[in-house]
């Protein structure tokens, strides 16, 4: 069984918590990637990455500098949004690290997969950014089914806690072997089932977490999740994709 989850914009450097145990697999490709974005203006840096001048100057510098194989952070302690947030992995215990490293599975425009442990640079640059490589039109041209590939395991399990722009990359591939699970974060709203962006990184983090301490292996354990106010909607819920629900806060307390 293998977790994917997206990766998040801002990203930092952690020499201190723990020291990565890998390179990524895929970095020959990420040397191309490196390569193609050298190769840019600061303008056409800033239009593909569409941000404002500080935070295009900063990663600029980062490209000018970056060493893929020094003074690397662990993936899993680089990435700095909301689900990494809520995840907490600087105050996993060991078999929680253990259990993401074996499991969980971060996609990324720049690195493809990366594993947990894997020592990474923070970069900027995001799935469906216009990125031309060579003869490739994008970058989900350019990953093909590499991604894929690198999720699947033998038992054909998949946990899908990615945004849509990443599950892109994985789904089109998938085949009738496969058992690909989503999980749906969304509460009620004007009487439709809403899923918000904020709560469902939150919960997507809280997910990552809650697997790694009950160290899950089968699938259905996860309807057990009911951190944030989520509960499990079996009604709402299919074979593929798992509907949990926020509850209001007034509710919540009552349970």
């Amino acid at each position: 069984m293998k977790i994917i989850l997206s990766p998040a914009k801002k990203m930092h450097t952690d020499a201190d918590t723990f020291q990565p145990k890998d390179l990524p697999v895929f970095l020959p490709e990420t040397r191309q990637i490196l390569s193609c974005l050298q190769s840019k203006s600061y303008s056409e840096l800033k239009t593909l990455w569409g941000c404002n001048d500080a935070i295009a100057e900063t990663n600029q510098k980062r490209l000018q500098e970056m060493d893929l194989t020094h003074r690397l952070t662990p993936a899993i302690l680089s990435y700095e949004g909301i689900a990494y947030q809520y995840m907490a992995p600087s105050v996993f215990e060991d078999s929680h690290l253990l259990y993401v490293q074996e499991h969980l599975r971060i996609l990324s425009g720049f690195y493809g997969v990366l594993r947990p442990m894997d020592g990474v640079q923070p970069y900027r640059l995001e799935m469906q950014a216009k990125l031309r490589i060579g003869t490739y039109r994008d970058l989900y041209e350019f990953w093909g089914d590499k991604l894929y590939r690198q999720v699947h395991d033998a038992d054909g399990i998949l946990i899908n806690l990615a945004s849509r722009e990443y599950f892109k990359c994985i789904e089109k591939y998938l085949t009738p072997h496969d058992t690909c699970i989503t999980c749906t974060f969304a509460e009620m709203t004007k009487g439709k089932m809403v899923q918000k962006g904020t709560w469902a990184k939150m919960a997507r983090g809280e997910m990552v977490r809650f697997m790694a301490e009950h160290q899950i292996q089968n699938p259905q354990d996860l309807k057990a999740f009911n951190r944030l106010g989520y509960q499990y909607r079996d009604d709402l819920s299919s074979e593929n994709d798992y509907v949990f629900e926020r509850i209001s806060a007034c509710e919540y307390a009552m349970h």
